[in-house]
């Protein structure tokens, strides 16, 4: 690790989320451990019964039925985790302020799901627009989960979201640190939030592109670097984290989950959805120079494939050029478990992950039954789980369509 003065240092204090079959980190981590799929069916509209990641909280928790039908699905997801991100950091404003504060959210897609909805309604009265919402507008703009969150908490700092394909919640999380590190914002909420099972149309196009899983077992259906993997199962999902500068941290007593200390981002430059190895491999070389770290200190790899054949093979040669050699580097996979919650996979993936740092345990990637041998990768943790002695890194890989990439490394937590 960088050596680098407390203000600069930045830390993990408080994780909310919802994702497929779990509401909270304790029950996410739970199923991981346990090999429990959270992937069960949608009845879609013009599509039928397909796989998919559908998630269940208490949606009233923090705002009335009303406001959630005001705004959106994403931002019912977005304020939900907020609100338990900071309640996990035990965090009620009395130490920062809230024009200080920074929201900033990342999205794969954002308005499809109510421009369907829209469209479809509009279509029961011979499409006469006069019938059309006039929420459109603020429902679809792409601030509007960030802003969500704003509202809902009386934030009066920044918030925007960010869009970076599926690796927009790391994005988001790179974005925080940065603005903290800046000194332009001294709390940072950051995260991902996916709404995408609502929309026919990502289903459909997934379908089209011969990259929609399908599966008789729904629990099967997401199978990365398996023999038989045939595409991704779309999930909808949310995480937040709470980010601090370590002084700040350390002065109110803050429980820390882990320090961040390497990201990077790139561009494959090369293709709209076919991904490109050696352009990922070069983005965890540069995450792992930025934090001062050798390929052999990762403990844990989480990996981004999402059951394609040639996204799962791309990283799986680009893992093998970066840490050759590394005997005590454990790589695994979270979609198994969750399908793909796009703009919200790289931080729920992360966060499933960030627990080993107390229990030592990673996780495994399940339904590997017929391991493809084009991902035969050294230390892949299949099926059960894998105890160690400790972790000390992980590195959570998460790349998008266009060919955008993003890597971030968070290393437990150690006071100098």
């Amino acid at each position: 690790m960088l050596q680098l003065p407390e203000h600069q240092r930045i830390v993990i204090t408080g994780v909310g989320l919802t994702a497929p079959g779990a509401a909270s980190l304790t029950e996410f981590r739970a199923n991981l451990l346990a090999g429990v799929s959270g992937i069960s069916t949608i009845d879609l509209r013009y599509m039928g019964v397909h796989p998919a990641g559908i998630c269940r909280f208490a949606e009233t928790r923090y705002r009335k039925k009303r406001e959630n039908n005001r705004g959106t699905r994403a931002g019912c997801i977005s304020v939900y985790c907020a609100n338990e991100a900071l309640a996990d950091a035990k965090i009620d404003f009395s130490t920062y302020d809230r024009a200080a504060t920074g929201v900033y959210i990342g999205l794969t897609e954002h308005g499809t799901v109510e421009t369907e909805n829209e469209v479809y309604n509009i279509g029961q009265y011979g499409y006469d627009v006069d019938y059309w919402t006039h929420h459109h507008n603020p429902r679809t703009v792409l601030n509007n989960p960030a802003g969500e969150i704003t509202m809902n908490l009386g934030i009066t700092g920044p918030h925007y979201s960010i869009g970076a394909a599926c690796a927009a919640g790391n994005a988001a999380l790179i974005q925080g640190m940065q603005m903290l590190r800046l000194g332009e914002v001294d709390l940072a909420l950051c995260g991902g939030i996916s709404e995408c099972v609502g929309s026919f149309g990502i289903f459909a196009s997934f379908r089209a592109q011969g990259a929609l899983a399908a599966h008789q077992d729904p629990t099967k259906a997401s199978r990365p670097f398996d023999r038989d993997r045939n595409g991704i199962v779309i999930s909808e999902g949310g995480c937040v984290f709470v980010l601090e500068r370590l002084d700040r941290a350390l002065s109110r007593g803050a429980v820390i989950y882990g320090e961040l200390t390497g990201y990077a981002m790139n561009s494959d430059a090369r293709d709209f959805v076919l991904p490109h190895g050696p352009r990922q491999r070069q983005c965890m070389e540069a995450a792992l120079a930025r934090a001062g770290l050798r390929p052999e200190e990762i403990t844990i790899v989480n990996t981004h494939a999402t059951g394609t054949r040639q996204g799962d093979i791309e990283e799986c040669n680009a893992l093998r050029e970066t840490f050759a050699g590394c005997a005590n580097t454990w790589v695994n996979n979270t979609k198994s478990s969750i399908g793909h919650a796009m703009g919200a996979a790289g931080v729920l993936e992360l966060a499933g992950n960030l627990p080993a740092f107390i229990d030592h345990q990673v996780h495994p990637t399940i339904n590997l039954d017929h391991l493809d041998p084009e991902c035969d990768l050294p230390g892949l943790v299949a099926n059960i789980p894998r105890q160690l002695d400790r972790v000390n890194a992980i590195l959570n890989n998460s790349f998008g369509m266009v060919g955008i990439n993003s890597v971030v490394i968070v290393e437990r937590f150690m006071a100098d």
